[in-house]
């Protein structure tokens, strides 16, 4: 099965204190269904200081779920659902499907 929301792939969140914003996916976590996107579900840690690290208030982005993101399409940005369709040479490669335009 090919994934729908790869590393590397430009996203819209669709609800949430985030709604509307578009960024690029760091991180899958595929067994709880969940991305860390770039700039997105941003949240703060309080960090002890350590000898390697000052200490602090961070600023990182936290996982948010796969059913609040959609693809962005490639032609004209807008969010897309996804489909798979294998290629003359037998390769298996995903679509957007407002577009019909190839996302990899």
């Amino acid at each position: 099965m090919v994934a729908t929301i790869k590393k590397g792939d430009k996203v819209v969140v669709l609800t949430g204190r985030d709604k509307g914003k578009e960024g690029e996916v760091l991180k899958v976590l595929p067994t709880d269904n969940r991305a860390v996107v770039q700039g997105i579900n941003r949240m703060k840690r309080h960090t002890r200081p350590t000898q390697t690290s000052a200490g602090g208030i961070i600023e990182q982005e936290a996982p948010i779920h796969l059913s609040n993101l959609a693809h962005m399409d490639p032609k004209d940005g807008k969010p897309t659902r996804v489909g798979t369709k294998i290629l003359k040479d037998g390769r298996k490669v995903r679509f957007a499907k407002r577009s019909g335009e190839q996302i990899d």
